[in-house]
């Protein structure tokens, strides 16, 4: 395998089908005509008819309620967002985190904006000691981020989206879709069947969803399932997996809406190497263009994507 090499695979009986290869780390591939442009109007017209939702809903008053009740000691909550553990905390290091506040992305203004309104860096460096820490009331900082009006540009996700079923007695072009998804991945049956419906999502003017991990986070007391049909009832809580990611392009558009992977190929992935003097590679909104890889959309065009390796690391 190596960037830019092709194949051809017969993904649908008697047509062969181009797979690009785009990058290694993640293993990345690029379909086109995957879909038909009948499957694609097929797949928007069935999410309309469902009913799209808001991707993700804006902050409710109850935030600062809400915070006031997690019980964890300042000292804790330092050390938690000390990643290097100097002893320090950089601007970088508190945006790494900060998407777990009220669903708003953090921005190194809006965290200069906070450290002022709560004055908790009286010399103006943008870097915390323990010593200013250990000074300031974290309830304040609840209560600032609860007093913030937030748009839902201002949100790490900024679309609508439904879920469309795919399993038996599915739409025939749905299941179709499946068999074809896989021959395309090769995955067992069992796998792809009990996997996650089709998501659809619609990006309007200005819509975005930040850089993320496209499996869930893995903590040593989470259950990692490939599947939200199987619980399981001892573990303290379940994260959805996801082996390998395929996503569709259902139109084209006459500019942006791009896919962007920002760290595509590097040597090493660490979060807070994206932020490079306040240029925040995660953020979609400023600094897509940036990305070592970005993938345009065309209508019927797949993408698809390994999010582990062989050896079950990420």
């Amino acid at each position: 395998l190596q960037v830019g090499h092709t194949q051809r695979v017969e993904l649908v009986p008697g047509r062969a089908h181009t797979v690009r290869t785009l990058s290694l780390k993640p293993l990345l591939f690029e379909i086109p005509d995957f879909l038909s442009e009948e499957e694609c109007k097929l797949i928007i017209h069935l999410a309309q008819l469902k009913g799209l939702q808001k991707s993700q809903i804006l902050p409710t008053d109850d935030y600062e309620e809400a915070m006031e009740m997690i019980e964890i000691s300042q000292m804790d909550i330092f050390n938690l967002l000390d990643h290097n553990q100097d002893g320090q905390l950089q601007l970088k290091e508190v945006l790494t985190h900060t998407r777990l506040g009220n669903g708003r992305w953090m921005t190194p203004e809006n965290i200069r904006e906070m450290y002022s309104a709560v004055k908790a860096d009286p010399d103006g460096n943008g870097v915390l000691s323990l010593e200013e820490f250990k000074q300031l009331n974290i309830r304040d900082f609840h209560k600032y981020m609860g007093s913030q009006k937030v748009k839902m540009s201002d949100l790490v996700r900024n679309s609508q989206h439904t879920w469309l079923y795919q399993g038996e007695g599915a739409h025939q072009v749905m299941r179709a879709i499946r068999q074809r998804v896989m021959r395309l991945t090769r995955l067992p049956p069992e796998i792809v069947e009990h996997s996650e419906p089709l998501q659809v999502v619609r990006y309007d003017q200005g819509g975005h969803y930040h850089a993320h991990m496209d499996s869930g986070p893995v903590f040593p007391e989470t259950a990692c399932s490939h599947t939200k049909l199987v619980a399981n009832e001892s573990a303290p809580f379940e994260t959805s997996c996801r082996y390998v990611t395929v996503l569709f392009y259902l139109n084209n558009v006459t500019g942006g809406g791009e896919t962007v992977f920002p760290i595509a190929d590097n040597r090493t992935y660490e979060e807070t190497s994206l932020i490079q003097n306040d240029v925040d590679l995660r953020d979609t909104r400023k600094n897509c263009d940036k990305g070592n890889l970005r993938v345009k959309p065309q209508q019927g065009t797949a993408v698809f994507w390994y999010n582990y390796l062989s050896d079950g690391e990420g």
